[in-house]
């Protein structure tokens, strides 16, 4: 019993700690200095604590799997987390195939996002582009909202951090 709570303590903090170490990264990334080192210090004390059950028994291979599958589990586990937190900024593109665009731009503003067209050439002639700064978390809405107008409608998204001004107010679903 007590090998079973062993691997288990392993398997478990090595979950922990790396999915700790996915919303740090996440943090990290998005110049959260103090979230990033408060959640640093869980992380590192839990793979410290993990490491040193593993290590300190290396004849036993059991430990080294266990260890080994909460390292895989854990990658699983943050993304899951940092997908379904969805913290950011997107800078949304969005190339209409339609003609008639201007119900669509109405709803999307209608429901809280701030659209920008400006005029692009491209191999299909002029095309008007939609920019769209939303939060992370909106980006299905968003998607959902276009793809209801446009099956064919071209996306794109960029990570952005922005700076003032603007209009970016937070979509209610």
């Amino acid at each position: 019993m007590e090998f079973i709570l062993g691997y288990l303590f392993i398997f478990f903090a090595r979950v922990t700690d790396v999915s700790l170490a996915t919303i740090r990264t996440l943090m990290v990334v998005q110049g959260r200095k103090l979230q990033a080192a408060l959640i640093g210090f869980f992380e590192v004390s839990i793979y410290v604590t993990a490491l040193s059950k593993v290590v300190s028994s290396l004849d036993n291979p059991l430990n080294l799997l266990s260890y080994a599958l909460g390292f895989a589990c854990g990658n699983y586990l943050g993304i899951t987390i940092e997908n379904k937190i969805a913290l950011g900024n997107l800078a949304v593109q969005i190339i209409l195939k339609i003609s008639e665009k201007e119900e669509l731009i109405q709803e999307l503003r209608d429901k809280g996002f701030g659209v920008t067209v400006i005029e692009g050439q491209g191999l299909e002639g002029t095309k008007e582009i939609l920019n769209v700064a939303i939060n992370r978390k909106d980006l299905e809405t968003l998607k959902k909202k276009v793809y209801e107008y446009d099956k064919n409608a071209f996306i794109t998204v960029n990570n952005i951090n922005p700076i003032s001004g603007g209009f970016f107010a937070s979509v209610k679903k």
